[in-house]
Protein backbone atom coordinates (compact mmCIF):
# COMPACT_ATOMS: atom_id res chain seq x y z
CA UNK A 1 0.00 0.00 0.00
CA UNK A 2 1.16 3.75 -0.71
CA UNK A 3 1.88 5.76 2.35
CA UNK A 4 0.47 9.81 1.34
CA UNK A 5 4.26 10.97 1.79
CA UNK A 6 5.00 8.93 -0.95
CA UNK A 7 2.20 10.69 -3.18
CA UNK A 8 4.08 14.00 -2.52
CA UNK A 9 4.35 16.55 -5.55
CA UNK A 10 6.26 19.72 -5.68
CA UNK A 11 5.97 22.78 -8.17
CA UNK A 12 7.73 25.97 -8.26
CA UNK A 13 7.19 29.61 -9.74
CA UNK A 14 10.66 30.87 -9.75
CA UNK A 15 9.53 34.76 -9.42
CA UNK A 16 13.20 35.20 -7.69
CA UNK A 17 14.95 34.77 -10.96
CA UNK A 18 12.60 34.82 -14.02
CA UNK A 19 12.00 38.44 -14.65
CA UNK A 20 8.78 37.16 -17.23
CA UNK A 21 6.95 34.95 -14.88
CA UNK A 22 7.32 37.51 -12.26
CA UNK A 23 5.72 40.11 -14.19
CA UNK A 24 3.29 37.62 -15.40
CA UNK A 25 1.87 37.52 -12.27
CA UNK A 26 1.76 40.94 -11.38
CA UNK A 27 -1.31 42.75 -10.62
CA UNK A 28 0.16 46.28 -11.19
CA UNK A 29 3.76 47.40 -12.43
CA UNK A 30 4.53 49.00 -8.83
CA UNK A 31 5.80 47.92 -5.82
CA UNK A 32 2.87 46.67 -3.82
CA UNK A 33 2.61 44.59 -1.30
CA UNK A 34 -0.08 41.28 -2.06
CA UNK A 35 1.13 41.85 -5.55
CA UNK A 36 0.16 38.11 -6.97
CA UNK A 37 -2.74 37.34 -9.35
CA UNK A 38 -4.62 35.05 -7.33
CA UNK A 39 -6.41 34.39 -10.34
CA UNK A 40 -3.28 33.00 -12.37
CA UNK A 41 -1.95 31.05 -9.15
CA UNK A 42 -5.40 29.23 -8.62
CA UNK A 43 -5.15 28.02 -12.23
CA UNK A 44 -1.78 26.61 -11.35
CA UNK A 45 -2.88 25.24 -8.19
CA UNK A 46 -5.45 22.77 -10.20
CA UNK A 47 -2.76 22.07 -12.24
CA UNK A 48 -0.87 20.59 -9.70
CA UNK A 49 -3.37 19.19 -7.78
CA UNK A 50 -4.26 17.03 -11.54
CA UNK A 51 -0.98 16.15 -11.57
CA UNK A 52 -0.52 14.69 -8.05
CA UNK A 53 -3.60 12.91 -7.97
CA UNK A 54 -2.74 11.49 -12.01
CA UNK A 55 0.98 9.97 -10.28
CA UNK A 56 -1.50 7.93 -8.19
CA UNK A 57 -4.25 6.80 -10.01
CA UNK A 58 -1.61 5.88 -13.26
CA UNK A 59 -0.13 3.59 -10.76
CA UNK A 60 -3.10 1.62 -10.61
CA UNK A 61 -4.98 2.80 -14.31
CA UNK A 62 -2.79 3.87 -16.49
CA UNK A 63 -4.69 4.92 -19.03
CA UNK A 64 -7.05 6.86 -16.14
CA UNK A 65 -7.37 10.56 -16.28
CA UNK A 66 -8.40 13.02 -13.11
CA UNK A 67 -10.94 15.63 -13.38
CA UNK A 68 -11.65 18.88 -10.65
CA UNK A 69 -14.91 17.82 -8.83
CA UNK A 70 -14.66 20.70 -6.40
CA UNK A 71 -12.25 22.82 -5.00
CA UNK A 72 -13.59 22.04 -1.50
CA UNK A 73 -11.68 25.82 -0.05
CA UNK A 74 -8.44 27.84 0.12
CA UNK A 75 -7.10 29.67 3.16
CA UNK A 76 -4.84 32.44 2.09
CA UNK A 77 -2.61 32.82 5.04
CA UNK A 78 -0.56 35.59 4.68
CA UNK A 79 0.03 37.86 1.58
CA UNK A 80 2.47 36.97 -1.40
CA UNK A 81 5.64 38.45 -2.17
CA UNK A 82 5.57 38.51 -6.01
CA UNK A 83 9.72 38.89 -6.18
CA UNK A 84 10.21 35.20 -4.31
CA UNK A 85 9.49 31.71 -5.36
CA UNK A 86 6.70 30.63 -4.38
CA UNK A 87 6.56 26.68 -3.89
CA UNK A 88 3.33 24.44 -4.07
CA UNK A 89 3.77 21.22 -1.68
CA UNK A 90 1.24 18.89 -2.32
CA UNK A 91 0.20 15.04 -1.11
CA UNK A 92 -3.43 13.56 -1.56
CA UNK A 93 -4.10 13.12 2.02
CA UNK A 94 -7.49 10.90 1.70
CA UNK A 95 -8.92 8.45 -1.03
CA UNK A 96 -12.35 7.29 -1.56
CA UNK A 97 -13.93 4.31 -3.84
CA UNK A 98 -12.73 6.70 -7.12
CA UNK A 99 -11.83 10.06 -5.72
CA UNK A 100 -9.02 11.65 -4.04
CA UNK A 101 -8.24 14.69 -1.51
CA UNK A 102 -4.98 16.50 -2.69
CA UNK A 103 -3.69 18.66 0.02
CA UNK A 104 -1.46 21.65 -1.23
CA UNK A 105 0.52 23.82 1.07
CA UNK A 106 1.53 26.92 -0.63
CA UNK A 107 4.72 28.54 0.65
CA UNK A 108 7.44 31.30 0.42
CA UNK A 109 10.56 29.87 1.78
CA UNK A 110 13.31 31.80 2.93
CA UNK A 111 13.95 33.79 6.18
CA UNK A 112 11.26 33.99 7.69
CA UNK A 113 9.46 31.38 5.55
CA UNK A 114 6.01 32.93 4.20
CA UNK A 115 2.77 30.13 4.13
CA UNK A 116 0.45 32.03 1.43
CA UNK A 117 -2.19 29.00 1.64
CA UNK A 118 -3.65 26.00 2.25
CA UNK A 119 -5.56 24.29 -0.36
CA UNK A 120 -7.53 21.29 -0.92
CA UNK A 121 -9.20 19.95 -3.99
CA UNK A 122 -11.52 16.38 -4.76
CA UNK A 123 -10.07 14.54 -7.69
CA UNK A 124 -12.18 12.02 -9.40
CA UNK A 125 -10.36 9.24 -11.50
CA UNK A 126 -12.08 8.99 -14.76
CA UNK A 127 -11.46 6.43 -18.09
CA UNK A 128 -12.74 6.31 -21.01
CA UNK A 129 -14.67 9.65 -23.09
CA UNK A 130 -18.06 11.17 -23.31
CA UNK A 131 -21.23 9.06 -22.77
CA UNK A 132 -18.99 6.16 -22.00
CA UNK A 133 -16.61 7.49 -19.28
CA UNK A 134 -16.97 5.61 -16.05
CA UNK A 135 -15.26 6.07 -12.62
CA UNK A 136 -11.90 3.93 -11.35
CA UNK A 137 -11.80 2.28 -8.05
CA UNK A 138 -8.75 3.36 -6.42
CA UNK A 139 -7.37 1.22 -3.25
CA UNK A 140 -6.74 3.23 0.06
CA UNK A 141 -3.53 4.40 1.05
CA UNK A 142 -2.17 3.68 4.48
CA UNK A 143 -1.60 5.47 7.63
CA UNK A 144 1.65 5.34 9.65
CA UNK A 145 2.75 8.49 10.65
CA UNK A 146 0.62 10.07 13.44
CA UNK A 147 0.03 13.63 10.68
CA UNK A 148 -1.02 11.02 7.91
CA UNK A 149 -3.45 10.21 10.40
CA UNK A 150 -4.65 13.69 11.31
CA UNK A 151 -4.60 15.22 7.92
CA UNK A 152 -6.78 11.85 6.84
CA UNK A 153 -9.48 12.62 9.95
CA UNK A 154 -9.52 16.33 8.48
CA UNK A 155 -10.47 15.52 5.28
CA UNK A 156 -12.76 13.21 6.20
CA UNK A 157 -14.23 16.15 8.70
CA UNK A 158 -14.63 18.61 5.79
CA UNK A 159 -16.42 16.18 3.88
CA UNK A 160 -18.99 15.56 6.22
CA UNK A 161 -18.74 19.40 7.21
CA UNK A 162 -19.91 20.19 3.18
CA UNK A 163 -22.99 17.64 3.77
CA UNK A 164 -23.94 19.34 6.44
CA UNK A 165 -23.86 22.89 5.50
CA UNK A 166 -25.62 21.41 2.16
CA UNK A 167 -28.33 20.15 4.17
CA UNK A 168 -28.83 23.74 6.13
CA UNK A 169 -29.55 25.56 2.79
CA UNK A 170 -32.98 23.68 2.92
CA UNK A 171 -33.79 25.07 6.44
CA UNK A 172 -35.35 28.08 7.44
CA UNK A 173 -33.06 30.82 9.22
CA UNK A 174 -32.57 30.39 12.73
CA UNK A 175 -34.22 32.97 15.77
CA UNK A 176 -31.17 34.58 15.31
CA UNK A 177 -30.46 35.11 11.62
CA UNK A 178 -34.23 35.76 11.30
CA UNK A 179 -33.36 38.77 13.17
CA UNK A 180 -30.91 40.00 11.07
CA UNK A 181 -32.87 39.56 8.06
CA UNK A 182 -36.01 41.40 9.08
CA UNK A 183 -33.64 44.41 10.22
CA UNK A 184 -32.51 45.04 7.03
CA UNK A 185 -35.47 44.28 5.09
CA UNK A 186 -36.89 47.00 7.88
CA UNK A 187 -34.00 49.79 6.94
CA UNK A 188 -35.03 49.69 3.42
CA UNK A 189 -38.62 51.18 3.75
CA UNK A 190 -37.26 53.99 6.20
CA UNK A 191 -37.25 57.76 4.99
CA UNK A 192 -33.78 58.54 2.94
CA UNK A 193 -32.17 55.01 2.93
CA UNK A 194 -29.55 54.54 0.59
CA UNK A 195 -28.18 51.24 1.52
CA UNK A 196 -26.42 48.85 -0.87
CA UNK A 197 -29.02 46.56 -2.21
CA UNK A 198 -27.68 43.21 -3.27
CA UNK A 199 -29.55 42.84 -6.56
CA UNK A 200 -27.94 45.55 -7.77
CA UNK A 201 -24.17 44.62 -6.80
CA UNK A 202 -23.50 42.11 -9.52
CA UNK A 203 -21.85 41.83 -13.12
CA UNK A 204 -21.18 39.36 -16.08
CA UNK A 205 -19.15 38.36 -18.94
CA UNK A 206 -19.12 36.16 -22.08
CA UNK A 207 -16.64 34.06 -23.17
CA UNK A 208 -16.16 31.55 -26.19
CA UNK A 209 -14.23 28.47 -25.94
CA UNK A 210 -11.53 27.72 -28.28
CA UNK A 211 -9.16 24.55 -28.80
CA UNK A 212 -6.12 26.84 -27.07
CA UNK A 213 -8.08 26.28 -23.38
CA UNK A 214 -8.42 22.18 -23.81
CA UNK A 215 -6.87 20.52 -21.69
CA UNK A 216 -8.14 16.50 -21.81
CA UNK A 217 -9.34 15.67 -24.99
CA UNK A 218 -12.05 17.99 -25.81
CA UNK A 219 -12.55 19.91 -22.31
CA UNK A 220 -11.37 22.90 -21.35
CA UNK A 221 -9.23 22.90 -18.44
CA UNK A 222 -10.91 23.81 -15.32
CA UNK A 223 -8.56 26.22 -13.76
CA UNK A 224 -8.61 28.53 -16.44
CA UNK A 225 -12.81 28.64 -15.82
CA UNK A 226 -11.79 28.96 -12.18
CA UNK A 227 -9.46 31.93 -12.94
CA UNK A 228 -11.70 33.54 -15.13
CA UNK A 229 -14.81 33.45 -12.38
CA UNK A 230 -12.25 34.47 -9.35
CA UNK A 231 -11.37 37.56 -12.22
CA UNK A 232 -14.62 38.72 -12.77
CA UNK A 233 -15.21 37.94 -9.15
CA UNK A 234 -12.78 40.22 -7.55
CA UNK A 235 -13.93 43.41 -10.22
CA UNK A 236 -17.24 42.55 -8.46
CA UNK A 237 -16.18 43.16 -5.00
CA UNK A 238 -14.86 46.58 -5.98
CA UNK A 239 -18.17 47.50 -6.06
CA UNK A 240 -18.63 47.24 -1.98
CA UNK A 241 -14.69 47.73 -1.25
CA UNK A 242 -13.91 51.66 -0.66
CA UNK A 243 -10.45 50.71 -0.70
CA UNK A 244 -8.83 47.58 -1.73
CA UNK A 245 -10.42 43.98 -2.11
CA UNK A 246 -7.74 40.97 -1.86
CA UNK A 247 -8.72 36.88 -1.67
CA UNK A 248 -9.24 35.55 1.92
CA UNK A 249 -10.81 32.52 1.16
CA UNK A 250 -12.29 30.81 -1.60
CA UNK A 251 -15.02 28.74 0.25
CA UNK A 252 -16.00 26.30 -2.43
CA UNK A 253 -15.60 25.75 -6.41
CA UNK A 254 -18.30 23.13 -7.99
CA UNK A 255 -17.35 21.48 -10.80
CA UNK A 256 -21.00 20.25 -12.63
CA UNK A 257 -20.74 20.01 -16.19
CA UNK A 258 -17.87 19.50 -18.32
CA UNK A 259 -16.99 22.19 -20.85
CA UNK A 260 -16.41 21.69 -24.45
CA UNK A 261 -14.91 23.20 -27.36
CA UNK A 262 -17.68 25.99 -28.59
CA UNK A 263 -19.25 26.54 -25.95
CA UNK A 264 -20.26 29.58 -25.15
CA UNK A 265 -19.90 30.82 -21.41
CA UNK A 266 -21.72 33.02 -19.17
CA UNK A 267 -19.97 34.29 -16.31
CA UNK A 268 -22.05 36.31 -13.60
CA UNK A 269 -20.64 37.27 -10.19
CA UNK A 270 -22.73 39.14 -7.38
CA UNK A 271 -22.06 40.20 -3.84
CA UNK A 272 -24.22 38.60 -1.20
CA UNK A 273 -22.94 38.94 2.27
CA UNK A 274 -20.70 41.56 3.97
CA UNK A 275 -19.51 41.44 7.43
CA UNK A 276 -17.21 44.01 8.61
CA UNK A 277 -13.81 44.08 6.18
CA UNK A 278 -15.18 40.41 4.46
CA UNK A 279 -16.91 40.71 1.30
CA UNK A 280 -18.68 37.07 -0.02
CA UNK A 281 -18.98 37.08 -4.04
CA UNK A 282 -21.04 34.09 -5.51
CA UNK A 283 -20.26 33.32 -8.84
CA UNK A 284 -21.53 31.04 -11.66
CA UNK A 285 -20.65 30.15 -14.89
CA UNK A 286 -23.24 28.42 -17.25
CA UNK A 287 -22.04 26.75 -20.49
CA UNK A 288 -24.38 26.95 -23.87
CA UNK A 289 -23.70 24.61 -26.41
CA UNK A 290 -22.34 25.72 -29.62
CA UNK A 291 -25.48 24.39 -31.40
CA UNK A 292 -27.56 26.71 -28.93
CA UNK A 293 -29.53 23.26 -28.20
CA UNK A 294 -28.58 22.85 -24.50
CA UNK A 295 -27.04 24.65 -21.66
CA UNK A 296 -25.88 23.48 -18.44
CA UNK A 297 -24.63 24.76 -14.94
CA UNK A 298 -20.84 24.52 -15.28
CA UNK A 299 -19.39 25.91 -12.11
CA UNK A 300 -20.55 27.30 -8.75
CA UNK A 301 -18.11 29.41 -6.87
CA UNK A 302 -18.17 31.59 -3.63
CA UNK A 303 -15.36 33.77 -2.66
CA UNK A 304 -14.38 35.41 0.58
CA UNK A 305 -12.50 38.55 -0.01
CA UNK A 306 -11.08 41.11 2.65
CA UNK A 307 -10.98 45.30 1.96
CA UNK A 308 -7.58 46.45 3.32
CA UNK A 309 -5.40 49.36 2.71
CA UNK A 310 -1.97 49.85 0.92
CA UNK A 311 -0.47 48.63 4.34
CA UNK A 312 -2.87 45.42 4.41
CA UNK A 313 -5.05 46.34 7.42
CA UNK A 314 -8.41 45.64 7.44
CA UNK A 315 -11.19 48.34 6.61
CA UNK A 316 -14.98 47.95 7.03
CA UNK A 317 -17.11 47.77 4.11
CA UNK A 318 -20.82 48.96 4.02
CA UNK A 319 -23.33 46.59 4.49
CA UNK A 320 -25.69 44.85 2.12
CA UNK A 321 -29.55 44.29 2.15
CA UNK A 322 -30.88 41.14 0.30
CA UNK A 323 -34.52 42.33 -1.06
CA UNK A 324 -35.83 39.61 -2.94
CA UNK A 325 -36.31 35.31 -1.56
CA UNK A 326 -33.10 34.58 -3.46
CA UNK A 327 -31.57 36.99 -2.32
CA UNK A 328 -32.41 35.72 1.61
CA UNK A 329 -30.96 32.62 0.79
CA UNK A 330 -27.52 34.06 -0.67
CA UNK A 331 -27.48 36.39 2.04
CA UNK A 332 -27.11 33.58 4.88
CA UNK A 333 -25.60 30.78 3.02
CA UNK A 334 -22.86 33.17 2.68
CA UNK A 335 -22.99 34.30 6.42
CA UNK A 336 -22.91 30.42 7.49
CA UNK A 337 -20.19 29.90 5.00
CA UNK A 338 -17.51 32.26 6.20
CA UNK A 339 -18.66 31.81 10.00
CA UNK A 340 -17.39 28.20 9.55
CA UNK A 341 -14.14 29.52 8.01
CA UNK A 342 -13.55 31.75 10.79
CA UNK A 343 -14.68 29.32 13.72
CA UNK A 344 -12.06 26.83 11.88
CA UNK A 345 -9.21 28.81 11.13
CA UNK A 346 -7.43 32.46 10.46
CA UNK A 347 -7.42 34.34 7.40
CA UNK A 348 -5.41 36.69 6.26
Amino acid sequence: MTRPSETSFYHTLPFSRDLSLRRRFMVVDEPLLGNLRFGLLLEVLDKVAEECALNYVNQFHPEARVVTAAIDNIIVRHAADVTRDIVCDARINHVGRSSVEVGIRVEQPGNPANHVASCYFSMVARSGMGDDAVSMELPPLEYTEEKEKSRFRKAVARREEYRQQQALLSEPPSRDEYAVLATLHKAQDLPGFHGLLAGRLGTDSWERMYPEFENVPQKIFGGYLVRRAYELSSICSELVAPDRPIIAAVNRINFFHPVRMGDKLHYTARVVYTNGSFICVEANIERISRDRTSKALSNSCLFTFVNVDRNLVHQSVPAVFPTTYGEDAGYLAAHRSLQTLLEHTSII
